[in-house]
């Protein structure tokens, strides 16, 4: 039987084709979607002048200290809410982790954890702290993301933060290639206009150093109130991905700078206060489909002397609250939160593995379980299951036991447009 004839003639494709070119385009450079590639489940911050090439080591070294001088890791997962069971698998995993990767992003702040110290010695200790990423990379001991934040673009401390950058970013250029996770970040971001001159001074830097252009991406602290609500009742975080296309890296959550601003009282800032979830809310939304990363902010309480345990379930916490809401992650600020980051994570990542696989073996090989899953809801599983192997919560035969697909598969489900494999972290 030969097909119906259709209603539309080619006339009429190609004129909606027409109508319809500048959203196909607008959808191409603005919504790429992820990437794929591994995201650091944690940003450790350190004042800039402190940064040694032993500096990971001696943070993980630390931490295992505290785990030990408090029963262990194992225990830390029992105070985690962890059954027996799962606790003593993921102490080992965790173990491994802290003694070959205790820091997987790293920044060198030379704002508030650093201050004002004048410029003579701020230009010394950007100078070697180019030195010392350039040695600790060359010697193998760098995380695998790392880079420094520098003063903000408000008006009495932007010069010196845009020196602090050129001559970080100069510093590392001279010693040679540029380490493949470099991160600068731009923090206390209040308008789009800010942004705009992010963007104009890493292409300055591109161009000085003959970098392709684009390679020097930056993440954005979403800290003050006038970057969620603009003052013509706008969104500017919404407008920061389409304003600088391809060249924001992610979207940080100030914790504490963004509570204060609206008054919080000192005692109730929390990453789950009310203002919070709605700040970061906002953010979700503004970057969905771009391919900006989010994290989530800090707690200030911190495991040491008598508040150790407490501080443990509270971090557990709060690191579990932020991947159920979907920030993969977060910052750390001392080492002791090194185990509790770690433990949770893996936890989250361990205990939804066996529903997640058999729900998305079910879907690859079309047969039939409780849940009928569409594939927007495939794609999320592989990507659940993905994050869980990149950050080494997840072993490749796990996923191909479970959901029977290979990581290269598992990357095409997740990332379609991709189809590229992903390559797990060596521990």
């Amino acid at each position: 039987m030969a097909a119906p004839a259709g209603s539309f003639n080619a006339a009429d494709l190609a004129q909606i084709d027409a109508q319809l070119a500048a959203t196909d385009r607008m959808l191409a450079q603005n919504y790429p979607g992820d990437d794929g590639s591994r995201q650091p489940v944690h940003t450790v911050y350190v004042p800039g002048d402190r940064f040694t090439p032993s500096f990971c080591a001696d943070w993980g070294a630390e931490a295992l200290a505290s785990a030990d001088a408090h029963g262990g890791l194992a225990r830390l997962g029992s105070l985690l809410g962890q059954d027996a069971g799962l606790a003593e698998s993921l102490a080992s995993r965790v173990q491994v982790k802290l003694e070959t990767e205790p820091i997987e992003d790293l920044r060198l702040d030379f704002e508030d954890g650093y201050g004002d110290r004048g410029d003579d010695a701020e230009d010394a200790a950007a100078v070697a702290a180019a030195a010392a990423v350039a040695a600790a990379v060359a010697a193998g001991s760098a995380p695998p993301f790392i880079g420094i934040r520098f003063k903000c673009f408000e008006a009495p401390t932007r010069a010196r933060g845009l020196r602090t950058l050129d001559l970080f970013v100069s510093g590392l250029t001279a010693a040679g290639e540029l380490p493949q996770g470099l991160v600068l970040t731009l923090p206390k971001v209040t308008t789009v206009a800010q942004v705009q001159a992010m963007d104009f001074a890493v292409s300055r830097l591109e161009e000085v150093h003959s970098l392709p252009a684009g390679r020097l991406r930056f993440e954005v602290q979403v800290e003050t109130p006038q970057l969620i609500l603009g003052p013509e009742g706008t969104l500017p975080v919404a407008q920061l991905a389409h304003a600088v296309p391809g060249r924001i890296s992610g979207l940080h959550y100030g914790t504490y700078d963004y509570s204060a601003s609206l008054q919080i009282s000192a005692e109730y800032q929390s990453m789950e206060h009310p203002v919070a979830d709605f700040a970061k809310e906002v953010m979700q939304l503004a970057v969905a489909g771009t391919g900006i990363r989010l994290s989530d902010g800090s707690t200030n309480i911190i495991p040491v002397g008598d508040n150790v345990e407490s501080a443990w379930r509270l971090h557990g916490r709060l690191v579990r609250r932020s991947l159920e809401r979907g920030y993969y992650q977060g910052w750390d600020l001392h080492p002791a939160q090194l185990p509790s980051r770690f433990a949770a994570t893996y936890a989250f990542y361990r205990e939804g593995l066996p529903a997640a696989a058999a729900r998305l073996r079910h879907y690859v090989l079309r047969t039939e379980g409780g849940v009928l899953d569409e594939p927007a809801t495939a794609r999320a599983l592989a990507a659940f299951i993905l994050r869980g192997v990149q950050c080494g919560a997840v072993d490749a035969e796990d996923v191909q036991a479970l959901a029977g697909v290979g990581i290269a598969q598992l990357t095409a489900l997740a990332h379609p447009r991709l189809a590229r494999p992903a390559t797990p972290p060596n521990h």
